[in-house]
């Protein structure tokens, strides 16, 4: 599949109406779209190919975030009550008893007994962990994470107890409480029980609630920083141009492959939300390296609309070893007379085949497209597992034009 252009006719007028700038003659711009490549690795056969094309650019907000304006992470300890037998054990958990028991002393409840006599399992720590949203205000509800920190078995059924959410400053922005949800539940007696899903983690829906807010004085700001995600010289470049095309020369300026610093005209100053809103709004082509991203332990190959293969030839076997082992019992066939007797013995016999499936040489021709790209590696007939070996070893042979990535 061929890269395919069109020509669409856009005015600086009508790139955001809100803006309410005079229409000025309509310039013409060349998008060009490319293909991006999903190779879906079954556990045998030959991959299935997706191909997907892209006629937009991506909106700024979607390949860049604004500088200042971004969530935070939150942590705290907690306990998980409520539980039916299946929470920390005194052995194995003995801090979940020492925060049960300061935690009833703080209520008025004073317990003088040795920790090691409570053996109720109804209750687990937990590490409780949340994003605070920019911009959240006080009384706002966010979700949180519970994960059991010591042994219990299932979080199923619990209560989160209030927990207070903390920020890498020591400050308490959020305080947790609720049901926990799973997803997921575990049933039985001792050897005997059935699980589904992952027991030891679960969620609180709107369980906390924001008690302070990361204050950012909008108002104040004389220019922005965009950062993009991934940051690459050329996309920076066309984001900047973008930026310049609408609200004029020298408007942005990009400082690094992964930042570029915008002023705030005159008409905008005081109102930034607005100014913030036209330029996440603006399409920009991101433009992407020619990348491949293998997943050995699936046997998943990603490819990138660059990736780009020279004139190579390619031979690939498989050799398979198979060991099978099967365990005679020797019985003695004398009768047992005195000392004399013998013994019964057991007798590996060991079964070892060796096969190496036939290798064909192949000459993969210089691709244009990834179309090319695809049907050579196709055409070699090999399974997902294979083509993972034979994309590292075209790496190695300096044939694959493009970076490959491991995961």
């Amino acid at each position: 599949m061929n890269c395919h252009s069109e020509r669409i006719k856009k005015g600086a007028g009508n790139v955001f109406l809100s803006l309410n700038r005079q229409a000025t003659a309509p310039k013409t711009f060349k998008k060009v779209a490319c293909p991006l490549l999903l190779l879906s690795v079954l556990s045998v056969g030959l991959p299935v190919v997706v191909l997907t094309t892209h006629a937009e650019g991506s909106r700024i907000k979607d390949v860049a975030s604004i500088d200042g304006v971004r969530e935070n992470q939150l942590m705290g300890y907690g306990l998980v009550s409520g539980l039916r037998t299946t929470g920390d054990s005194v052995v194995g958990a003995p801090f979940t008893i020492q925060s049960l028991i300061s935690m009833m002393n703080r209520m008025g409840v004073n317990l003088t007994l040795d920790p090691k006599q409570i053996t109720a399992k109804n209750v687990a720590a937990v590490i409780v962990t949340a994003k605070l949203p920019a911009f959240a205000k006080p009384g706002t509800s966010i979700d949180v994470i519970v994960s059991s920190i010591g042994d219990a078995k299932s979080l199923q059924g619990g209560t989160l107890l209030m927990t207070p959410l903390k920020a890498p400053d020591g400050q308490v922005y959020a305080v947790a409480q609720g049901p926990v949800t799973l997803g997921g539940f575990l049933g039985g007696k001792a050897g005997d029980t059935t699980s589904k899903n992952h027991t030891n983690v679960g969620r609180v829906p709107n369980g906390a609630i924001v008690e302070r807010e990361v204050s950012v004085d909008l108002a104040s700001w004389e220019s922005i920083s965009v950062v993009l995600h991934q940051p690459d010289f050329t996309t920076a470049l066309r984001l900047s141009e973008a930026i310049d095309h609408v609200f004029g020369k020298e408007t942005a300026l990009p400082v690094s492959a992964g930042v570029i610093q915008v002023a705030i005209p005159k008409d905008y100053q005081g109102r930034v939300v607005q100014y913030l809103a036209a330029v996440e709004g603006l399409d920009v082509q991101v433009d992407q390296r020619a990348l491949v991203v293998v997943n050995e332990r699936t046997g998943t190959v990603v490819m990138g609309g660059h990736v780009r293969i020279s004139t190579v030839a390619v031979a690939h076997g498989n050799l398979t070893v198979q060991v099978k082992t099967k365990l005679n019992v020797s019985q003695p066939s004398a009768p047992l007379i005195g000392n004399a007797a013998g013994q019964t013995i057991v007798t590996p016999e060991v079964e070892t085949t060796v096969k190496e499936d036939e290798a064909r040489l192949l000459l993969l021709e210089q691709s244009v497209t990834l179309s090319d790209v695809v049907k050579a590696l196709n055409s070699v007939g090999v399974t997902p597992r294979d083509m993972v070996a034979i994309l590292q070893a075209l790496k190695a042979a300096g044939a694959l034009q493009a970076d490959l990535e491991v995961i």
